[in-house]
Protein backbone atom coordinates (compact mmCIF):
# COMPACT_ATOMS: atom_id res chain seq x y z
CA UNK A 1 0.00 0.00 0.00
CA UNK A 2 1.20 3.60 -0.95
CA UNK A 3 2.48 5.55 2.20
CA UNK A 4 0.01 8.50 2.84
CA UNK A 5 1.50 12.07 2.57
CA UNK A 6 1.01 14.04 5.67
CA UNK A 7 -0.43 16.88 3.10
CA UNK A 8 -3.12 14.60 1.40
CA UNK A 9 -3.97 13.72 5.82
CA UNK A 10 -4.63 17.44 6.41
CA UNK A 11 -6.01 18.03 2.67
CA UNK A 12 -8.64 15.39 3.51
CA UNK A 13 -9.65 16.61 6.96
CA UNK A 14 -9.69 20.77 5.88
CA UNK A 15 -12.58 19.37 3.45
CA UNK A 16 -14.32 17.81 5.63
CA UNK A 17 -13.98 20.85 7.94
CA UNK A 18 -14.79 23.33 5.32
CA UNK A 19 -17.81 21.75 3.83
CA UNK A 20 -19.47 20.45 6.96
CA UNK A 21 -21.99 22.19 9.21
CA UNK A 22 -23.37 21.22 12.52
CA UNK A 23 -20.47 20.22 14.37
CA UNK A 24 -18.69 17.04 15.24
CA UNK A 25 -21.63 14.83 14.79
CA UNK A 26 -22.21 16.22 11.14
CA UNK A 27 -19.00 15.31 10.31
CA UNK A 28 -19.09 11.96 11.09
CA UNK A 29 -20.64 11.21 7.95
CA UNK A 30 -18.64 12.32 5.54
CA UNK A 31 -15.37 11.51 7.66
CA UNK A 32 -16.29 7.92 7.33
CA UNK A 33 -16.83 8.42 3.57
CA UNK A 34 -13.53 9.77 3.08
CA UNK A 35 -11.38 7.84 5.54
CA UNK A 36 -12.89 4.12 4.46
CA UNK A 37 -14.59 4.11 1.05
CA UNK A 38 -12.48 7.16 -0.83
CA UNK A 39 -9.27 6.60 0.07
CA UNK A 40 -9.00 3.39 2.29
CA UNK A 41 -6.96 4.25 4.69
CA UNK A 42 -9.01 1.67 7.20
CA UNK A 43 -11.47 -0.69 7.46
CA UNK A 44 -14.89 -0.04 8.70
CA UNK A 45 -14.47 -2.21 11.77
CA UNK A 46 -11.13 -0.32 13.02
CA UNK A 47 -13.02 2.98 12.18
CA UNK A 48 -15.80 2.57 14.18
CA UNK A 49 -13.23 1.49 17.21
CA UNK A 50 -11.73 4.74 17.03
CA UNK A 51 -14.73 6.93 16.89
CA UNK A 52 -15.76 4.73 20.29
CA UNK A 53 -12.44 6.17 21.40
CA UNK A 54 -13.31 9.50 20.43
CA UNK A 55 -16.42 9.84 21.45
CA UNK A 56 -15.17 9.00 24.88
CA UNK A 57 -12.59 11.30 25.08
CA UNK A 58 -12.48 15.07 26.31
CA UNK A 59 -12.89 17.29 23.13
CA UNK A 60 -15.22 17.50 20.26
CA UNK A 61 -15.35 14.36 18.18
CA UNK A 62 -14.61 15.91 14.97
CA UNK A 63 -10.82 17.01 16.17
CA UNK A 64 -10.85 13.51 18.61
CA UNK A 65 -11.37 11.25 15.38
CA UNK A 66 -8.87 13.35 13.25
CA UNK A 67 -6.45 13.14 16.26
CA UNK A 68 -6.97 9.17 16.25
CA UNK A 69 -7.59 8.70 12.66
CA UNK A 70 -4.40 10.89 12.05
CA UNK A 71 -2.52 8.86 14.42
CA UNK A 72 -3.08 5.68 12.93
CA UNK A 73 -2.44 6.71 9.67
CA UNK A 74 1.26 8.33 9.95
CA UNK A 75 1.81 8.38 13.74
CA UNK A 76 2.22 11.68 16.00
CA UNK A 77 3.01 14.51 12.73
CA UNK A 78 -0.25 12.36 11.37
CA UNK A 79 -2.27 13.02 14.32
CA UNK A 80 -1.53 17.02 13.90
CA UNK A 81 -1.67 17.34 10.62
CA UNK A 82 -5.45 15.61 10.45
CA UNK A 83 -6.62 17.47 13.74
CA UNK A 84 -4.65 21.30 12.35
CA UNK A 85 -7.13 19.75 8.39
CA UNK A 86 -9.79 19.64 10.90
CA UNK A 87 -10.01 22.33 13.05
CA UNK A 88 -8.38 25.01 10.67
CA UNK A 89 -11.33 25.32 8.27
CA UNK A 90 -13.87 26.62 11.06
CA UNK A 91 -11.40 28.52 13.14
CA UNK A 92 -10.82 30.66 9.46
CA UNK A 93 -14.47 30.88 8.89
CA UNK A 94 -15.47 32.27 12.34
CA UNK A 95 -12.81 34.59 12.45
CA UNK A 96 -13.96 35.74 8.96
CA UNK A 97 -17.49 35.77 10.56
CA UNK A 98 -16.31 37.52 13.40
CA UNK A 99 -15.23 40.38 11.49
CA UNK A 100 -18.08 40.90 9.45
CA UNK A 101 -21.01 39.76 11.81
CA UNK A 102 -22.25 42.93 13.35
CA UNK A 103 -22.93 44.62 10.12
CA UNK A 104 -25.06 41.81 8.62
CA UNK A 105 -26.65 40.06 11.94
CA UNK A 106 -30.08 41.88 11.09
CA UNK A 107 -29.64 40.87 7.42
CA UNK A 108 -33.59 39.14 6.68
CA UNK A 109 -31.52 37.63 4.10
CA UNK A 110 -28.60 36.03 6.47
CA UNK A 111 -31.07 35.15 9.31
CA UNK A 112 -33.28 32.93 6.66
CA UNK A 113 -30.26 31.40 5.78
CA UNK A 114 -29.02 29.74 9.51
CA UNK A 115 -33.27 28.68 9.75
CA UNK A 116 -32.87 27.15 6.25
CA UNK A 117 -29.70 25.26 7.39
CA UNK A 118 -31.53 23.72 10.62
CA UNK A 119 -33.01 20.98 9.29
CA UNK A 120 -29.91 19.59 7.05
CA UNK A 121 -27.94 20.44 10.05
CA UNK A 122 -30.44 17.63 12.38
CA UNK A 123 -30.40 15.18 9.33
CA UNK A 124 -26.37 15.28 8.85
CA UNK A 125 -26.54 14.25 13.11
CA UNK A 126 -29.13 11.23 12.22
CA UNK A 127 -27.25 10.19 9.57
CA UNK A 128 -24.26 8.42 11.69
CA UNK A 129 -26.73 7.17 14.39
CA UNK A 130 -27.67 4.97 11.08
CA UNK A 131 -24.58 4.48 9.41
CA UNK A 132 -23.11 2.97 12.66
CA UNK A 133 -25.97 0.99 13.59
CA UNK A 134 -25.51 -0.86 11.00
CA UNK A 135 -21.70 -2.17 11.98
CA UNK A 136 -23.38 -3.19 15.49
CA UNK A 137 -24.18 -6.31 17.19
CA UNK A 138 -27.66 -6.67 17.61
CA UNK A 139 -26.82 -6.91 21.88
CA UNK A 140 -24.65 -4.17 21.50
CA UNK A 141 -27.47 -1.80 19.90
CA UNK A 142 -29.56 -2.80 22.46
CA UNK A 143 -27.25 -1.74 25.05
CA UNK A 144 -26.67 1.33 23.40
CA UNK A 145 -30.62 2.28 23.30
CA UNK A 146 -30.96 1.46 26.79
CA UNK A 147 -27.72 3.98 27.68
CA UNK A 148 -29.85 6.57 26.06
CA UNK A 149 -33.10 5.93 27.20
CA UNK A 150 -31.16 6.17 30.68
CA UNK A 151 -29.99 9.46 29.71
CA UNK A 152 -32.43 11.10 28.41
CA UNK A 153 -35.68 9.20 30.43
CA UNK A 154 -33.81 8.95 33.78
CA UNK A 155 -31.59 12.02 33.68
CA UNK A 156 -28.40 9.53 34.19
CA UNK A 157 -24.88 10.83 33.53
CA UNK A 158 -23.45 9.90 30.52
CA UNK A 159 -19.85 9.84 32.20
CA UNK A 160 -20.93 7.42 34.44
CA UNK A 161 -22.45 5.34 32.28
CA UNK A 162 -19.53 5.34 29.94
CA UNK A 163 -17.52 4.41 33.42
CA UNK A 164 -20.14 1.40 33.74
CA UNK A 165 -19.65 0.38 30.54
CA UNK A 166 -15.69 0.35 30.76
CA UNK A 167 -15.60 -1.50 34.25
CA UNK A 168 -18.22 -3.93 32.85
CA UNK A 169 -16.21 -4.57 29.96
CA UNK A 170 -12.80 -4.85 31.27
CA UNK A 171 -14.77 -7.13 34.40
CA UNK A 172 -15.94 -9.42 31.57
CA UNK A 173 -12.58 -9.70 29.56
CA UNK A 174 -10.51 -10.41 32.87
CA UNK A 175 -13.11 -13.28 33.96
CA UNK A 176 -15.42 -14.59 30.98
CA UNK A 177 -13.59 -13.55 28.42
CA UNK A 178 -10.33 -15.01 29.78
CA UNK A 179 -12.16 -18.61 29.94
CA UNK A 180 -13.85 -18.22 26.97
CA UNK A 181 -10.37 -17.98 24.61
CA UNK A 182 -8.77 -21.04 26.59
Amino acid sequence: MERTTLFELFRSFFKIGLFTFGGGYAMVPLIEAEIIERRRWLPQGEFLDLLTLAQSSPGPIAVNTSVFIGYKVRGLRGAVAASLGAVLPSFLIILIVAIFFAGIRHNPVVDAAFKGMRPAVVALIVVPVFSLARGMHPALMAVAVLAALAVWGLGWSPVLLIAAGAAASIGWTLTIGKRLHK
